[in-house]
Protein backbone atom coordinates (compact mmCIF):
# COMPACT_ATOMS: atom_id res chain seq x y z
CA UNK A 1 0.00 0.00 0.00
CA UNK A 2 2.97 2.45 0.65
CA UNK A 3 3.19 3.40 -3.02
CA UNK A 4 -0.22 3.73 -4.11
CA UNK A 5 -0.93 6.54 -2.18
CA UNK A 6 0.68 9.26 0.47
CA UNK A 7 0.50 12.47 1.77
CA UNK A 8 3.53 14.71 2.30
CA UNK A 9 4.35 16.32 4.72
CA UNK A 10 4.23 19.88 3.91
CA UNK A 11 0.81 22.22 3.63
CA UNK A 12 -0.26 25.06 1.32
CA UNK A 13 -1.70 28.17 2.42
CA UNK A 14 -5.20 27.73 1.94
CA UNK A 15 -6.10 31.70 1.36
CA UNK A 16 -3.60 32.31 -1.04
CA UNK A 17 -4.76 28.87 -3.15
CA UNK A 18 -8.40 30.31 -3.02
CA UNK A 19 -6.93 33.84 -3.94
CA UNK A 20 -4.95 32.28 -7.14
CA UNK A 21 -8.05 30.74 -7.71
CA UNK A 22 -10.54 33.51 -7.87
CA UNK A 23 -8.62 35.02 -10.63
CA UNK A 24 -8.80 31.61 -12.73
CA UNK A 25 -13.09 31.51 -11.96
CA UNK A 26 -13.20 35.17 -14.25
CA UNK A 27 -12.21 32.22 -17.39
CA UNK A 28 -14.30 30.02 -19.00
CA UNK A 29 -13.11 26.38 -17.78
CA UNK A 30 -14.05 23.84 -20.57
CA UNK A 31 -15.71 20.42 -19.83
CA UNK A 32 -13.09 17.46 -19.28
CA UNK A 33 -12.25 15.90 -22.63
CA UNK A 34 -12.95 12.03 -21.78
CA UNK A 35 -17.00 12.34 -21.50
CA UNK A 36 -17.27 9.04 -20.72
CA UNK A 37 -15.49 9.15 -17.69
CA UNK A 38 -17.84 11.34 -15.92
CA UNK A 39 -21.20 11.94 -15.06
CA UNK A 40 -22.41 15.58 -14.27
CA UNK A 41 -20.05 18.48 -14.62
CA UNK A 42 -15.75 18.20 -14.56
CA UNK A 43 -14.67 21.36 -16.08
CA UNK A 44 -10.73 22.34 -16.09
CA UNK A 45 -7.92 24.71 -17.16
CA UNK A 46 -4.67 24.49 -17.46
CA UNK A 47 -1.91 26.44 -15.73
CA UNK A 48 0.46 24.53 -18.16
CA UNK A 49 0.29 23.44 -21.59
CA UNK A 50 1.61 21.85 -24.63
CA UNK A 51 -0.11 24.76 -26.55
CA UNK A 52 0.11 27.62 -23.87
CA UNK A 53 -3.53 28.14 -23.86
CA UNK A 54 -5.44 27.55 -20.86
CA UNK A 55 -8.71 25.63 -22.86
CA UNK A 56 -5.96 23.11 -23.83
CA UNK A 57 -6.68 20.39 -21.41
CA UNK A 58 -5.20 16.97 -22.50
CA UNK A 59 -2.43 16.41 -20.58
CA UNK A 60 0.92 13.43 -20.64
CA UNK A 61 -0.11 12.53 -24.48
CA UNK A 62 2.12 14.51 -26.40
CA UNK A 63 6.46 14.87 -26.32
CA UNK A 64 5.82 18.48 -27.04
CA UNK A 65 7.13 20.78 -24.41
CA UNK A 66 4.80 22.40 -22.08
CA UNK A 67 4.55 25.88 -21.48
CA UNK A 68 2.80 28.76 -19.19
CA UNK A 69 -0.46 29.85 -19.95
CA UNK A 70 -1.31 33.12 -19.75
CA UNK A 71 -3.35 33.37 -16.62
CA UNK A 72 -0.50 31.76 -14.45
CA UNK A 73 1.33 34.83 -14.76
CA UNK A 74 -1.06 35.96 -12.78
CA UNK A 75 -1.37 33.71 -9.94
CA UNK A 76 1.69 33.87 -7.94
CA UNK A 77 1.15 31.73 -5.46
CA UNK A 78 0.29 29.10 -7.75
CA UNK A 79 3.62 30.00 -9.53
CA UNK A 80 5.73 29.83 -6.32
CA UNK A 81 4.19 26.40 -5.71
CA UNK A 82 5.17 25.15 -9.20
CA UNK A 83 8.69 26.33 -8.91
CA UNK A 84 9.21 24.59 -5.70
CA UNK A 85 8.94 21.30 -7.34
CA UNK A 86 12.52 20.77 -8.77
CA UNK A 87 12.03 18.76 -11.96
CA UNK A 88 10.20 18.65 -15.43
CA UNK A 89 6.56 19.65 -15.37
CA UNK A 90 4.26 18.71 -18.21
CA UNK A 91 0.93 19.73 -17.82
CA UNK A 92 -0.58 21.94 -14.74
CA UNK A 93 -4.15 21.92 -14.25
CA UNK A 94 -7.48 23.11 -12.40
CA UNK A 95 -10.12 20.53 -12.39
CA UNK A 96 -13.41 21.31 -10.84
CA UNK A 97 -15.73 18.79 -9.74
CA UNK A 98 -19.21 19.90 -9.93
CA UNK A 99 -21.71 19.24 -6.79
CA UNK A 100 -23.02 15.80 -7.37
CA UNK A 101 -21.42 14.86 -10.15
CA UNK A 102 -18.72 11.55 -10.57
CA UNK A 103 -15.68 10.34 -12.21
CA UNK A 104 -16.13 7.27 -13.20
CA UNK A 105 -13.40 4.29 -12.13
CA UNK A 106 -11.10 4.67 -14.80
CA UNK A 107 -7.15 3.65 -14.93
CA UNK A 108 -4.63 6.80 -16.31
CA UNK A 109 -1.72 4.38 -18.24
CA UNK A 110 1.46 5.01 -16.86
CA UNK A 111 0.84 7.50 -14.61
CA UNK A 112 2.78 6.22 -11.65
CA UNK A 113 6.30 6.72 -10.09
CA UNK A 114 7.30 3.29 -11.19
CA UNK A 115 6.90 4.85 -15.09
CA UNK A 116 9.47 7.84 -14.52
CA UNK A 117 6.01 9.97 -14.19
CA UNK A 118 4.29 11.26 -11.09
CA UNK A 119 1.03 13.30 -10.76
CA UNK A 120 0.21 15.35 -7.72
CA UNK A 121 -2.79 16.84 -5.99
CA UNK A 122 -3.13 19.91 -3.82
CA UNK A 123 -6.73 20.03 -3.13
CA UNK A 124 -7.87 24.13 -3.37
CA UNK A 125 -11.66 23.19 -2.62
CA UNK A 126 -13.18 20.32 -1.12
CA UNK A 127 -14.88 18.89 2.27
CA UNK A 128 -15.47 15.22 3.71
CA UNK A 129 -18.31 14.64 1.08
CA UNK A 130 -15.87 14.28 -1.79
CA UNK A 131 -14.90 10.66 -1.59
CA UNK A 132 -11.50 10.00 -3.52
CA UNK A 133 -10.75 6.55 -4.34
CA UNK A 134 -7.57 4.68 -5.67
CA UNK A 135 -6.87 1.22 -6.03
CA UNK A 136 -9.48 0.24 -3.90
CA UNK A 137 -8.91 3.19 -0.99
CA UNK A 138 -10.21 6.09 0.64
CA UNK A 139 -8.36 9.08 -0.01
CA UNK A 140 -8.86 11.94 3.06
CA UNK A 141 -7.87 14.48 1.10
CA UNK A 142 -8.11 18.12 2.49
CA UNK A 143 -7.60 21.77 1.39
CA UNK A 144 -3.89 22.65 1.25
CA UNK A 145 -2.92 19.13 1.76
CA UNK A 146 -0.30 18.03 -1.12
CA UNK A 147 -0.69 14.07 -2.14
CA UNK A 148 0.70 11.36 -4.57
CA UNK A 149 -1.44 8.64 -5.92
CA UNK A 150 -0.35 5.70 -8.60
CA UNK A 151 -2.91 6.77 -11.18
CA UNK A 152 -2.40 3.81 -13.23
CA UNK A 153 -4.41 1.73 -10.64
CA UNK A 154 -8.07 2.27 -10.65
CA UNK A 155 -9.40 5.81 -9.36
CA UNK A 156 -12.81 7.03 -8.95
CA UNK A 157 -14.17 10.78 -7.37
CA UNK A 158 -17.62 11.40 -5.95
CA UNK A 159 -18.89 14.56 -4.98
CA UNK A 160 -21.89 14.26 -2.75
CA UNK A 161 -21.53 17.60 -1.44
CA UNK A 162 -23.28 20.74 -2.56
CA UNK A 163 -20.40 22.58 -3.75
CA UNK A 164 -17.39 22.24 -6.41
CA UNK A 165 -14.28 20.29 -5.64
CA UNK A 166 -11.41 21.99 -7.02
CA UNK A 167 -7.86 20.26 -6.82
CA UNK A 168 -4.18 21.74 -8.43
CA UNK A 169 -2.99 18.96 -10.21
CA UNK A 170 0.40 18.64 -11.41
CA UNK A 171 2.07 16.17 -13.48
CA UNK A 172 5.86 15.69 -13.55
CA UNK A 173 9.03 14.10 -14.76
CA UNK A 174 10.70 11.88 -12.17
CA UNK A 175 14.33 12.85 -11.29
CA UNK A 176 16.81 12.53 -8.77
CA UNK A 177 15.22 15.60 -6.81
CA UNK A 178 11.59 13.98 -6.60
CA UNK A 179 13.46 10.36 -5.77
CA UNK A 180 14.65 11.67 -2.37
CA UNK A 181 11.08 13.65 -1.94
CA UNK A 182 9.06 10.67 -2.57
CA UNK A 183 11.82 8.15 -0.66
CA UNK A 184 11.17 11.01 3.10
CA UNK A 185 7.45 10.52 2.36
CA UNK A 186 7.87 6.89 2.56
CA UNK A 187 7.64 5.64 -0.95
CA UNK A 188 9.02 1.96 -1.19
CA UNK A 189 11.63 1.66 -3.87
CA UNK A 190 12.51 -2.07 -2.82
CA UNK A 191 9.00 -2.90 -3.52
CA UNK A 192 9.13 -1.13 -6.49
CA UNK A 193 12.15 -2.69 -7.52
CA UNK A 194 10.74 -6.11 -7.03
CA UNK A 195 7.12 -5.45 -8.97
CA UNK A 196 9.88 -4.34 -11.96
CA UNK A 197 12.36 -7.41 -11.67
CA UNK A 198 12.49 -9.81 -14.74
CA UNK A 199 11.77 -13.33 -13.49
CA UNK A 200 15.22 -15.66 -13.83
CA UNK A 201 13.40 -18.01 -16.05
CA UNK A 202 12.54 -15.35 -18.38
CA UNK A 203 16.64 -14.17 -18.35
CA UNK A 204 17.76 -17.55 -18.88
CA UNK A 205 15.50 -17.38 -22.08
CA UNK A 206 17.10 -14.28 -22.68
CA UNK A 207 20.51 -15.30 -22.85
CA UNK A 208 19.49 -18.24 -24.78
CA UNK A 209 18.51 -16.21 -27.80
CA UNK A 210 21.36 -13.90 -27.46
CA UNK A 211 23.92 -16.19 -27.66
CA UNK A 212 22.94 -16.45 -31.11
CA UNK A 213 23.92 -12.73 -31.85
CA UNK A 214 27.85 -12.10 -32.07
CA UNK A 215 28.06 -8.99 -31.06
CA UNK A 216 29.85 -6.89 -28.38
CA UNK A 217 26.54 -5.68 -26.97
CA UNK A 218 25.00 -8.97 -27.09
CA UNK A 219 27.69 -10.34 -25.00
CA UNK A 220 27.97 -7.56 -22.45
CA UNK A 221 24.31 -8.02 -21.97
CA UNK A 222 24.31 -12.02 -21.35
CA UNK A 223 27.40 -11.23 -18.91
CA UNK A 224 24.70 -8.61 -16.56
CA UNK A 225 21.93 -10.67 -16.95
CA UNK A 226 24.09 -13.69 -15.34
CA UNK A 227 25.64 -11.28 -12.71
CA UNK A 228 21.94 -10.76 -11.94
CA UNK A 229 21.01 -14.19 -11.70
CA UNK A 230 24.01 -15.10 -10.06
CA UNK A 231 23.13 -12.39 -7.26
CA UNK A 232 19.33 -13.83 -6.63
CA UNK A 233 20.80 -17.30 -6.57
Amino acid sequence: MKNIFFKFPFHFDETKLAEDLSKCLKIQWPEHFNQQDFEGSWTSISLRSASGRESDISAHYTEQAYINTPVLQECHYFREIIESFQCEKEAVRLLSLAAGSVIKEHTDAHAGYEFGFFRIHIPIQTVPDVSFKVGGYELPMKSGECWYADFHLPHSVENRSKTNRVHLIMDCKRNEWSDELFGKAGYDFEEERKKNEIPAETKLQMIEELSGIDTEGARNLIAQLKKEIAQTS
